[in-house]
C-alpha cells in the first residue's frame, strides 16, 4: 500500500499520541508499504481551522499517489474542508487515527460546543477508525462516528523493554523511606499534575516524595502555577522536577519509583499506566476515559474520580503505610502488563483493517492474525 499519514509538526513530539504514530509507521515501512508523512503547522485553533482554504496541502495528497490516507484525528480542524475536497477529487479511503476528542478536553462550554460542531463534521468525512481503547471509540460513535468502520487497537510499551522480574517488585515495596511516587506525562492541565500536588499536601510530613517526568515547555503558564503551588504548599523538599527523558531514562525512574500517579481529566489511553506496569507500580488514575480499561481498582491501582484530591490522598497514605498491599498490587500491575498486546500485534491488526479499506492496493505479504475489534457494522 501507499500510505499517507498528516500529523501536526510531523512525528517527534513526545506525547504517548505521536509515540503511538511513529509505531504504526515504522510497522508499516517494516511490512513493505510505503509512507509518506505529511507535516502541517500546529497553531491555534483558528488558524487551523484557515488551511481549510489553502490548496497546498491538498496538492500533496494527491501527488502522493495513495491507496489510503491516515489523519491524526488531533488535525481535524485543518482537514474538515479539506476531506471534502478529497472525496470530490479521488475515492481515497481516509482513516482517522483517534487517541482522543478534543471536544472532550476540559475547556468552557461554549468553546466545547464549537469544538463539537467541527470535531462531529470532521468525523462524517471518514471511511475509518483506528481507536486506541474501547472509551475513545464510544465517545466517537456518541458524537456522530455511528457508522463509520472502526478498529480498537491499543498502545503498548514494549518499547521500553522487557518486563521488569517478579523479585524487585516485592524488594522495592519494602524499600524504607517515602513511597517514591512517579508523575509522568507532559505538563498541562489536563494531566491533573496540579490535583497531585493538593493530595500530596495533605499526606504526613515525609510520607512520600515525587518525581516530576514531563516536558516543561509545553506549557510554561502552568508550569509556573504548578512551582508557586508546589512552594506554597511547602512541598519544594518532596519534590524533584526531571524534565523530559530519553526511553532509557524513564525506565530507570520507573525502576526507582514504587507508583505511578497521573490524575487526568482526561486519558484516551494513559499509556504511561502500562508503562508503570511493566515495571511493577500500581497507578493511581481516574475513572474516566482509557484509564479504566487498564486499572482495576485496588487490584493494580486505584481509580480516583477527577478532581477527587482527598480520595488521592487517602490512596497514597494507604500505598505508603501497607507495603504487603504495595507489593501485592505491584505484581499484579506486572500480571496486567504481560497480558496487553505488545506494538508488533497491535499495529499488525491496524496494518490488515487498512488493507481492508484500500482493496485496490498491493496485497500484504506478511501474515497478519485477524482484527479480532474490526467492525463494519451499519456500513
Amino acid at each position: 500500500m501507499r500510505v499517507g499519514l498528516i500529523v501536526y509538526d510531523g512525528l517527534e513530539g513526545r506525547s504517548g499520541g505521536y509515540l503511538y504514530d511513529r509505531k504504526l509507521v515504522q510497522a508499516l515501512r517494516q511490512a513493505g508499504h510505503a509512507v509518506t508523512v505529511l507535516a502541517i503547522p500546529q497553531r491555534r485553533y483558528l488558524p487551523q481551522l484557515g488551511d481549510n482554504l489553502r490548496s497546498d496541502l491538498l496538492g500533496r495528497v494527491l501527488a502522493a499517489h495513495l491507496d489510503v490516507l491516515l489523519e491524526d484525528e488531533l488535525c481535524h480542524p485543518s482537514l474538515v474542508a479539506l476531506n471534502r475536497k478529497l472525496q470530490r477529487s479521488l475515492p481515497l479511503p481516509i482513516v482517522a487515527i483517534v487517541h482522543h476528542l478534543r471536544s472532550e478536553e476540559p475547556h468552557p462550554n461554549a468553546l466545547k460546543a464549537v469544538y463539537r460542531v467541527v470535531e462531529r463534521a470532521y468525523l462524517h468525512t471518514l471511511d475509518g477508525l483506528i481507536c486506541n481503547s474501547r472509551s475513545t471509540l464510544r465517545s466517537v460513535r456518541a458524537l456522530g462516528g455511528r457508522s463509520t468502520p472502526a478498529l480498537i487497537s491499543p498502545p503498548a510499551a514494549d518499547h521500553l523493554g522487557t518486563a521488569v522480574s517478579q523479585r524487585p517488585i516485592a524488594k522495592r515495596a519494602y524499600d524504607r523511606g517515602p513511597l517514591q511516587v512517579l508523575f509522568l506525562g507532559n505538563l498541562i492541565p489536563r494531566k491533573g499534575l496540579h490535583i497531585l500536588l493538593e493530595a500530596m499536601a495533605r499526606l504526613p510530613a515525609g510520607a512520600a516524595r515525587l518525581t516530576v517526568a514531563g516536558d516543561l515547555q509545553t506549557d510554561p503558564n502552568y508550569v509556573g502555577r504548578i512551582r508557586r503551588r508546589a512552594d506554597r504548599l511547602g512541598l519544594d523538599g518532596s519534590i524533584r522536577f526531571v524534565g523530559p527523558l530519553s526511553p532509557r531514562r524513564v525506565a530507570a525512574e520507573l525502576r526507582r519509583s514504587q507508583v505511578l500517579a497521573v490524575p487526568s481529566s482526561l486519558e484516551g489511553f494513559g499509556i504511561a499506566y502500562l508503562e508503570g506496569m511493566a515495571h511493577g507500580l500500581p497507578a493511581l488514575a481516574t475513572s474516566v476515559g482509557g484509564g479504566a480499561e487498564i486499572v482495576r481498582d485496588g487490584y493494580n491501582g486505584y481509580l480516583i474520580r477527577p478532581g477527587e484530591i482527598d480520595v488521592l490522598a487517602d490512596r497514597l497514605a494507604r500505598l505508603a503505610s501497607d507495603r504487603k498491599s504495595l507489593a501485592r498490587m505491584g505484581q499484579a500491575a506486572r500480571r496486567t502488563y504481560l497480558g496487553h498486546p505488545t506494538w508488533g500485534e497491535s499495529t499488525r491488526r491496524s496494518i490488515l483493517f487498512l488493507s481492508r479499506l484500500a482493496p485496490l492496493a498491493e496485497p500484504i505479504v506478511s501474515r497478519t492474525p485477524p482484527a479480532a475489534s474490526f467492525s463494519r457494522r451499519d456500513r
